[in-house]
């Protein structure tokens, strides 16, 4: 605690709060350290707007420094409810394990059922097996065939680093929480938010009725265009959605290399009179 000033060229009733100086009446009888480190007094605090922001900001920080160098990557969406003994169970498995063969790392949301089977396939074929969970009552944290892996307290941040680090996704049967995803996923390529963005949904009797109803409904109804039912595709062959989407990833790279090669060729234009003006003189003679 800082004692009001006796120095005799100071005024009496003076504080230092840091590069702040306080004096008379707005002396505190207590430091900003003594403060921090006091464990008494009210905690109401941590249920604050501005203490929730801090952690929201935390967990992208966090999200962005464990997934900055992962490579190319794809999710692997569906239910935790599915059972080992289900053949959607042996299917996610082989998609970890085939994308893994084919350059990917696997990002699931490091639940039971899919998501644990997406994973244990990655893992054994040696590949990056990645988790991101969420904070749920029933929940009980990422299954056992995560090798890089992060609860998160917010679904939206979640699902950012689903999108942000993934090259397209992978939607396998499941409830509420794998239609949000693929809904996200599909809304994102559909405003031009994340450009060539590959969606597979696999099962074609578990989603066949769903498309049938954006074809027939909100299509003929005008509330989607037909180029919006380009944008992914469904199957019940594992090599068909891999080659799908490696196909979607080289025409991605191809576009992005077009794009770099006509910016390239757009900056030369631009600079070539001030190079002509300087390989013939200030005069032009």
């Amino acid at each position: 605690m800082s004692e009001p000033s006796t120095h005799p060229d100071r005024p009496v009733g003076q504080q230092q709060r840091g590069p702040v100086t306080m004096r008379r009446n707005q002396v505190q009888q207590s430091t900003s350290e003594q403060r921090l480190l006091d464990s008494r007094g009210p905690s109401d605090w941590v249920h604050t707007d501005p203490w929730r922001v801090l952690r929201i900001q935390s967990e992208f920080i966090e999200g962005f420094g464990m997934l900055a160098e992962l490579g190319a990557a794809i999710s692997v969406f569906g239910s935790a409810r599915t059972k080992v003994d289900d053949p959607m169970y042996a299917a996610a498995e082989e998609f970890g394990r085939k994308l893994v063969e084919a350059g990917y790392a696997v990002i699931t949301g490091g639940g039971p059922g899919v998501m644990e089977a997406a994973n244990k396939g990655a893992s054994e074929a040696g590949g990056v097996s990645v988790g991101l969970g969420i904070e749920l009552p029933f929940e009980n944290g990422l299954n056992e065939w995560v090798d890089v892996g992060m609860n998160f307290r917010y679904f939206f941040t979640r699902k950012t680093m689903f999108v942000k680090y993934a090259q397209g996704f992978v939607v396998m049967p499941g409830g509420f929480g794998t239609l949000d995803e693929m809904f996200e996923a599909l809304t994102l390529a559909q405003t031009r938010k994340v450009t060539s963005f590959p969606v597979v949904l696999f099962g074609t009797s578990y989603w066949g009725g769903l498309v049938d109803w954006l074809r027939t409904t909100m299509l003929e109804d005008g509330k989607i265009s037909a180029a919006d039912l380009e944008m992914f595709v469904v199957t019940d062959d594992v090599d068909e959605a891999i080659s799908y989407i490696v196909k979607a990833g080289e025409l991605a790279d191809e576009a992005a290399e077009e794009a770099a090669a006509a910016a390239a060729r757009e900056v030369d234009a631009a600079n070539e009179p001030a190079r002509r003006d300087h390989r013939l003189g200030s005069d032009g003679s």
